[in-house]
């Protein structure tokens, strides 16, 4: 780790000249927005923890880390990169970091001008404590991730004084300095971006808790309580929804319409972050040490008689101000560990903050950080911050694991940064978002005592979460959000429909399946497929085939999908239930999504096949079952060499099939298919080669040894989906053909009957 640290140069001087922004900071710092490494912090309101406005942009560092898995990528000032993944301690990494990269430099002006920007997640206290994991990493992004900008820009809120900093490095002689000042150049001087627009399926919002079962996740922790594990523990649900569209402009439209004092928008690459954040975790100047706990919450009153009620009713709260004086008392003893004696101080207790949707009560504690002591000594004190975990803090993490189903993640780490010349402001990641892929998710929560009502906390979360909820209402629904599936008579969404964990469809794969092709909202060759469903249903279920009427299932799902006019991919299936008389518990459902032909969007004549060195054999193959890893690995398998399928052969060397279609050989008028002793006997293979009979083509079953494919005019792989397309070469040697014959086969195949 030192070598790379030591490539990347030292900062021998921080550049800061004051510049004029002519448009807001938001709209400034949205010209950097789709950079990775971009982190922004904004400071919302009027309170007086809201002071700065800061960019940080086009980083030379990234330090992200996992477990003890860290990374480092780095670049010097050459513009040479390079990347070190090495075993350690996250805390370590990141003291190690620090302090090779702390320049020797005074009196720099505003809050930041060189340093690390990113985030803490709340998972990142197994590296401080060690706690049993009992809960799921769904997500599995970095536990902690920080970048060092070569671009800062700060803005003084009041006075609207704005500098930009750069960090000159130099290595080798090399200086970093004219190519980033070249580059922040370039980018402020292009045309400001159209602002983007972004969806969010607010219908579709669903929570890894349902309201029963969150309540009794409550009454569990008051048993706690009385039983004297602990004092108060802070409970979470997570949403999550679609999303589509840009991030950035998401942050844009909640700092609108919400400025509280710690927004933050991080863009990680492949996840960003949004947070509307009200609390400040820790912050450092020099030797003195702040912390701002929030506890106490009430919903803003819609008329201004109303509004005071409320405010004052949460002040007057005996349950709150308990629960705040509690969470004082941790915080002072953590950030004690590493303060002069004596120092630590409440300076104010039980503020009231009015925020866009609600009132908080919170506290202000200082100290002053003890000689030999730093910022990641202070961190490690006060990570996680008690206000989000509960008191005792070790005791509360151990039931948050137990009984939160999901790893939270962002959820209640912190954000902010970590200056290389001792300055440090983290906020609490509370009311913040993750956008990953094309999901949006975000947690809220609350502190649980023993006088907690389970109604009113399940309710507290909703009041807490309506700021990123409501930005959703007028939005239209994202494009991929649609997707429903028909469940035993239901239509419902995709993400809820399940099997049950218990039954033999689950726990021994006991099901199979058919996968249709629909064009403009009719099945394609259904009576054949049916013919299939119908006899491996007789033959492994053993019970009545259900009296439904299929076409109009299928239709239903095309429609509610909205996939009636284009081509989709449909899919019926079984799981088997455990009862072995009526009522049966089986599982049927069908499903449908778009489908693009294999070949849209490339040049290829053909398709590219590698033969999967383990041979396959049993009689599961003669039906279409839920048992199908054995494919999935092959073609996972295939797709890693560079190919397109894998070819599945038996354990005397010879042809079966591939992983997703029939496969046979054309040979001087002669349609040769491969002899095997359990393959799935093909829908569209039958069709195929039906119709190449009525062109006067023979059929001829027999074992094919792979080699022989090389001596055929053609070789043709057939499934419903794709038709018919030809292969083009076999464990990278090129095979005859392709002709016309499949361009002429799907002209009728993929048109006829659907």
């Amino acid at each position: 780790m030192n070598e790379i640290l030591n490539k990347t140069g030292e900062i021998q001087k921080i550049h800061t000249r004051q510049i004029t922004i002519s448009e807001p900071f938001i709209e400034f710092a949205s010209r950097f927005s789709n950079i990775t490494g971009t982190v922004l912090l904004m400071s919302g309101g009027d309170l007086d923890c809201a002071e700065y406005h800061i960019l940080a942009a086009c980083p030379w560092l990234t330090f992200s880390g996992r477990f003890r898995e860290m990374e480092i990528a780095a670049t010097d000032p050459a513009g040479k990169q390079y990347t070190h993944k090495f075993d350690a301690d996250p805390f370590d990494t990141l003291s190690t970091i620090l302090k090779t990269a702390s320049p020797d430099i005074s009196d720099l002006p505003g809050p930041v001008s060189s340093g690390l920007f990113g985030y803490l997640s709340y998972d990142l206290k197994d590296a401080i404590e060690e706690l049993p994991r009992t809960s799921v990493d769904d997500l599995c992004l970095p536990y902690i991730l920080f970048f060092a900008p070569s671009i800062i820009v700060t803005q003084n809120k009041k006075t609207g004084i704005t500098n930009l900093h750069i960090p000159e490095r130099t290595s080798s002689g090399q200086s970093s300095l004219k190519n980033d000042q070249k580059a922040f150049q370039e980018i402020i001087s292009a045309p400001l971006l159209l602002p983007e627009n972004f969806s969010g399926n607010r219908r579709g919002l669903r929570s890894n808790f349902t309201r029963d079962i969150y309540m009794d996740m409550v009454e569990k922790i008051r048993e706690y309580i009385t039983s004297g594990h602990v004092y108060q523990v802070n409970m979470s649900q997570r949403f999550e929804t679609d999303f589509e569209g840009n991030s950035f402009c998401l942050f844009q439209e909640l700092y609108k319409n919400n400025p509280a004092p710690f927004f933050a928008y991080i863009n990680a690459g492949d996840h960003h972050i949004v947070s509307t954040s009200p609390e400040r975790f820790i912050k450092r100047e020099g030797p003195i040490v702040e912390t701002r706990p929030i506890k106490g919450t009430m919903p803003r009153g819609k008329t201004g008689k109303e509004d005071r009620r409320l405010g004052q009713e949460l002040l007057k709260s005996r349950k709150d101000d308990a629960e705040l004086s509690m969470i004082v008392d941790l915080l002072r003893n953590d950030i004690g560990k590493v303060c002069k004696g004596g120092s630590v101080q409440v300076v104010e207790h039980k503020r009231l903050e009015a925020y866009e949707n609600v009132f908080h009560l919170i506290s202000i504690v200082r100290g002053d950080l003890a000689e030999g002591s730093d910022s990641v000594d202070l961190i490690r004190a006060v990570f996680p911050g008690g206000s989000i975990t509960g008191c005792p803090k070790i005791r509360a993490m151990e039931i948050i694991d137990q009984l939160e189903p999901q790893r939270r993640h962002i959820y209640t780490g912190s954000i902010g940064y970590i200056s290389f010349h001792d300055t440090m402001d983290l906020s609490i990641a509370i009311r913040t978002a993750t956008v990953i892929k094309d999901r949006i998710i975000f947690s809220v929560g609350g502190g649980i005592v023993y006088d907690s009502d389970p109604a009113e906390e399940f309710n507290e979360t909703l009041h807490k979460g309506k700021t990123l909820m409501k930005v959703f209402k007028k939005r239209p629904e994202p494009s991929h959000s649609r997707n429903h599936v028909w469940l035993n008579g239901n239509m419902c969404p995709a993400d809820e429909a399940a099997v049950p964990v218990t039954g033999p469809g689950f726990q021994y794969g006991f099901g199979f399946f058919e996968t249709i092709r629909a064009y403009n909202g009719e099945p394609g060759y259904l009576k054949e497929h049916l013919e299939r469903f119908h006899k491996t249903w007789k033959e492994l279920f053993k019970t009545e085939f259900p009296d439904l009427s299929w076409e109009e299932i299928i239709r239903q799902v095309l429609t509610h999908n909205r996939l009636e006019n284009r081509t989709a991919a449909v899919k019926i299936l079984a799981a088997r239930g455990d009862r072995e008389t009526p009522p049966f518990n089986h599982t049927l459902f069908v499903s449908a999504r778009p489908y693009t032909p294999r070949l849209a969007g490339t040049d290829k004549q053909g398709l590219d096949l590698v033969t999967y060195p383990e041979s396959r054999q049993t009689p599961l193959a003669d039906h279409k079952t839920l048992n199908y890893l054995f494919y999935l690995l092959a073609g996972k398998w295939a797709k890693g060499t560079g190919a397109d399928e894998a070819l599945i052969i038996n354990p005397d060397m010879t042809i079966s099939e591939t992983n997703t279609a029939n496969i046979f050989m054309v040979q001087d008028k002669n349609v040769i298919v491969p002899d095997s002793p359990h393959v799935l006997p093909g829908v569209m293979q039958g069709i195929v080669c039906r119709l190449l009979t009525e062109w006067g083509y023979r059929n001829e079953k027999r074992k094919i040894l792979p080699e022989e494919l090389f001596s055929g005019d053609e070789v043709i792989i057939t499934n419903s989906l794709i038709g018919a397309i030809p292969v083009i070469s076999l464990d990278n040697r090129e095979l005859p053909g392709p002709s016309y014959l499949c361009e002429k086969i799907n002209s009728i195949v993929l048109k006829r009957g659907g």
